[in-house]
């Protein structure tokens, strides 16, 4: 398996991303897919361990850095824009179609996290995706909006709005409009304000186990007003008869958006559940990725024999 690093554009902005791809050079063209990171993560974290896993089985993989982000162009840097990470994904697919080791009709997608929800928007509007897979997906809007579990008081999301409303007044006036941190300084801390999925996100981000220098841990208070109107799951109907498979942790918190998208969803699909497995288990923890990894391979390989 060789790893590249790769750039091409997406709405005008520079993209960064690593290009995994098989190493078997007498075999080819590959099917590929196209490998989504969780909000304020970069390539080399999860999404990048499932791009080289799935290399590994095969696939051309490509991760990359949404815009905003890690290595990617665009500025203010850590905005989470909805439209802009649909675009990344459709981007990532025109390039991917460009690379002569790729197969062109067989082209997938796979999100984790936030990528989750924006793969399915992606794919619901864009048909040269084949087949789309989720791993701990969720709408990152509905998350702000409702809380991870969906229970989160209405006032909360409020709130933000008028923190986003400030800041924007804010810049205007030539100030400093700051930022939106997305973990407080301990465990402790994270474990008060979000409970255990609150806990399990400051461990991963916030410690040697996870941590990484360009995964910026904030978000820019436009990014609230952004996500306030959007709704991952709107396309979801739109991706049959393409095959639809999410991969959810029996533990996780968030997986009440997994179930809604399995009965929006029109065309062949499946929720798979990794036993003891939470959300954020499934990012790293070999014991939950590995029968993970099986269920993609065998479902990609299944849905990208040929081009459908």
């Amino acid at each position: 398996m060789v790893q590249t690093k790769v750039t091409f554009d997406s709405a005008g902005l520079r993209i960064a991303a690593h290009l995994y791809t098989p190493d078997t050079p007498g075999v080819g063209p590959h099917p590929a897919l196209v490998v989504g990171h969780p909000g304020t993560s970069v390539k080399e974290q999860t999404s990048g361990i499932y791009a080289r896993r799935m290399a590994e089985r095969g696939f051309v993989t490509l991760a990359f850095d949404a815009a905003y982000q890690g290595e990617s162009g665009g500025l203010p840097r850590g905005l989470e824009d909805p439209a802009q990470r649909v675009e990344d994904f459709k981007a990532a697919v025109s390039y991917l179609t460009t690379r002569a080791e790729v197969d062109s009709d067989r082209i997938g997608l796979l999100g984790i996290c936030a990528s989750g929800g924006y793969s399915l928007a992606a794919a619901g509007g864009d048909h040269r995706v084949k087949a789309v897979a989720t791993v701990s997906g969720v709408d990152v809007a509905r998350q702000f909006r409702l809380g991870a579990d969906g229970t989160q008081d209405p006032s909360v999301f409020q709130a933000l709005l008028d923190a986003a409303a400030a800041a924007r007044t804010a810049a205007a006036r030539g100030e400093d409009p700051g930022v939106m941190t997305m973990f407080p300084e301990t465990a402790e801390q994270a474990g008060a304000l979000g409970g255990e999925h609150g806990v399990e996100g400051f461990e991963y981000y916030c410690t040697p186990r996870g941590e990484h220098e360009r995964s910026a841990k904030f978000l820019a208070w436009q990014s609230v007003d952004k996500l306030a109107f959007f709704d991952a799951f709107h396309a979801v109907p739109l991706i049959g008869p393409r095959p639809l498979l999410q991969i959810v942790g029996s533990r996780a918190v968030t997986s009440w958006m997994a179930v809604d998208v399995h009965q929006r969803a029109t065309g062949p699909k499946e929720l798979h559940w990794i036993e003891g497995a939470s959300h954020v288990d499934l990012y790293d923890r070999k014991e939950h990725i590995d029968p993970a990894v099986d269920k993609l391979t065998d479902f990609y390989h299944r849905t990208l024999a040929e081009a459908v």
